[in-house]
């Protein structure tokens, strides 16, 4: 079902499990999405490393380039964090959904510092959080085509209202939607029927968005840059508490998070994240450079051309 908000306001919503007679319920959607069973794969082990290529930039760097990309190319960005990266390791078919990612970037700033002290690397950080909010405020323009896979109608409603978007795209999947493959191609369906688009945010949670943007990437027909952000909706509209900023300086958002929703996120952070530090030891990091010089090189032959 698709609609239009009144009062003004410049979106379109689409949900695919609520009545026509009322807007889509104020639920999480990127909570409510069950794990994806999958069969067990063999760990890394020393004989087989993992190789991680993460772009080296920072927040600022990748959102001029991301400012610059265009509506006439497809590319996806992921934003790996302490936890995406066991999944790497443990994941073939994880691996592969990053393996054709165009942009990746460093979401952790405790896997920052962690790689620094064990591998004398320097990982620039670049978090989901602060670069959807940076190209939501100082790149997006009011008229800008943005879809949003994701969130709630409250949500998109509250972006619209903060962000002054009159072209926002909204598509609340239904519960389980990464199950059945009538939602996903829904999903597909509805994000192609914008494009071209500016940016398309996928905020329904790991691995589902890298799974949509890469079956985005496969079928040729999107254009735009779209953005695996997690969570990001949540802390822009204050559904969930981001921690203090000295707590995210000093790589301890985890612990925030874990004392503000224990239940939900103690596994996480307190049994499956120690064993980064066991990984780190099979794992070779390559720092990629973003062809800022290139795309700019390519926008300026298309110019001159046109």
């Amino acid at each position: 079902m698709q609609g239009t908000l009144g009062g003004g306001l410049g979106i379109d919503w689409m949900s695919s499990n609520e009545p026509a007679v009322s807007p889509p319920q104020l639920l999480i959607d990127r909570r409510r999405q069950p794990r994806i069973e999958r069969r067990k794969q063999p760990r890394m082990t020393p004989r087989a490393p993992a190789v991680v290529r993460i772009h080296d930039c920072d927040m600022l760097c990748f959102a001029e380039f991301a400012a610059d990309f265009g509506s006439k190319d497809y590319a996806y960005v992921v934003t790996p964090n302490v936890d995406h990266l066991i999944r790497f390791c443990d994941d073939e078919a994880f691996r592969a959904l990053y393996a054709e990612a165009g942009y990746i970037l460093n979401d952790s700033r405790l896997l920052s510092r962690v790689v620094s002290v064990s591998k004398g690397i320097q990982l620039r950080v670049c978090t989901g959080s602060d670069l959807t909010e940076q190209l939501l405020s100082k790149v997006v323009k009011p008229d800008d085509r943005i879809v949003l896979v994701g969130s709630t109608w409250a949500q998109a409603a509250q972006l619209v209202e903060r962000f002054g978007l009159r072209s926002l795209k909204h598509l609340q999947p239904a519960y389980g939607f990464i199950k059945d493959p009538k939602a996903v191609e829904e999903c597909l369906r509805f994000v192609e029927e914008q494009s071209p688009f500016r940016y398309c945010f996928l905020a329904v949670g790991s691995p589902q968005q890298e799974m949509l943007a890469n079956m985005l990437r496969a079928r040729g027909i999107a254009r735009g840059l779209t953005l695996c952000i997690g969570a990001s909706i949540d802390f822009l509209t204050n559904v969930e508490r981001r921690a203090p900023r000295w707590m995210q300086n000093a790589g301890l958002e985890w612990a925030f998070r874990l004392l503000q929703d224990p239940r939900r996120l103690a596994r996480r952070y307190l049994i499956r994240g120690p064993r980064i530090f066991l990984l780190l030891k099979h794992i070779r990091f390559e720092l990629l450079q973003v062809p800022v010089k290139e795309l700019r090189s390519k926008i300026a032959s298309a110019n001159k051309s046109s």
